[in-house]
């Protein structure tokens, strides 16, 4: 069990080498290809009262060709990894997106305060899954975290999995709620932990579970440092002979510069094989459309005005 940290975590080096991911320059041919990267692991997302049919057929055009139309952009410009709705609009997503590559994801488990009876977050879990939802993003109660009731989280996440059935989980901290980056770490290995050890189920497989920094609903959401430190519990967790864990930093990443730092500290802290939307996303929907401008600035030069792209 992994629910206790063997050592604190070093604040300072933490500090100092998001200081010198951020620091790294892009030159343009690797910038080029760093963007299409960037915007192919972003999960469009719209969780807000009045989601309608309406807009999620529109998130879903925009998510499976970002640039829109039918000309030579089309092809420049990947699709997005997934979109991410409310389990009630799962159904109208996956009708959208049908013949896409873009994968339905879908909040459940009491989004986003996890403050529900257990069996009514499994069933949201399940009803979303019924639905089409190709992966779950849960949340953990971070009020037993902070508890320390350890092994209720551990049950609630072990609980979850298994309802998922044949979709992904992607396991939410709220890292701006646990206060501490040695909370973040704890979590971490824990979600991880849980994760893995499911009574009766099979090995994970690579990707099949992530863990995710934030909501996006409180603040601060995904940082760099707090990024790096799930990073390193990926990456002892894959030391120690298991599988490769995802990671998803949501809320807050609003620039293409910032997503190419992120890319950077992702392969120098857990290599090349992270570099795909099977492992690492951006929660990150007000991004795609700074990646997109970078990108058009690239192809044609000018940037594009900001009515061009769609919301």
């Amino acid at each position: 069990m992994h629910n206790t940290l063997a050592r604190p975590v070093d604040a300072v080096m933490v500090k100092r080498r998001v200081a010198h991911f951020q620091s790294r320059s892009i030159k343009t041919h690797a910038k080029a290809s760093g963007l299409r990267l960037c915007l192919s692991m972003v999960d469009l997302t719209t969780l807000e009262g009045k989601d309608s049919p309406e807009k999620i057929r529109a998130l879903c055009a925009k998510a499976a060709n970002p640039a829109g139309g039918s000309g030579p952009m089309k092809h420049v410009v990947p699709p997005v990894a997934a979109v991410c709705v409310y389990p009630t609009l799962v159904h109208e997503a996956k009708q959208a997106l049908r013949g896409s590559t873009v994968r339905v994801a879908s909040v459940a488990t009491g989004f986003p305060s996890g403050q529900y009876p257990l069996s009514l977050r499994l069933r949201d879990v399940q009803d979303a899954v019924h639905a089409g939802a190709d992966e779950i993003d849960m949340v953990i109660s971070r009020g037993l975290f902070l508890a320390g009731k350890y092994d209720e989280i551990r049950q609630e996440i072990r609980e979850t999995k298994a309802a998922c059935g044949p979709a992904h989980l992607k396991i939410i901290l709220e890292t701006g709620e646990l206060e501490t980056l040695d909370n973040a770490r704890r979590a971490s290995d824990l979600a991880i932990e849980s994760a893995m050890s499911v009574p009766g189920a099979q090995p994970l497989r690579d990707g099949e579970v992530f863990i995710k920094t934030s909501t996006g609903k409180v603040q601060p959401a995904a940082t760099m440092h707090v990024t790096l430190v799930m990073l390193q519990a990926i990456l002892e967790c894959h030391a120690r002979g298991g599988p490769r864990i995802g990671m998803k930093p949501a809320g807050g990443i609003r620039a293409a510069k910032s997503a190419l730092h992120y890319l950077v500290m992702v392969k120098e802290t857990l290599g090349d094989a992270w570099l795909s939307p099977h492992l690492f996303r951006f929660g990150a929907s007000a991004l795609a459309n700074d990646l997109l401008r970078q990108i058009l600035r690239l192809e044609r030069g000018p940037y594009a005005a900001a009515w061009d792209l769609a919301e």
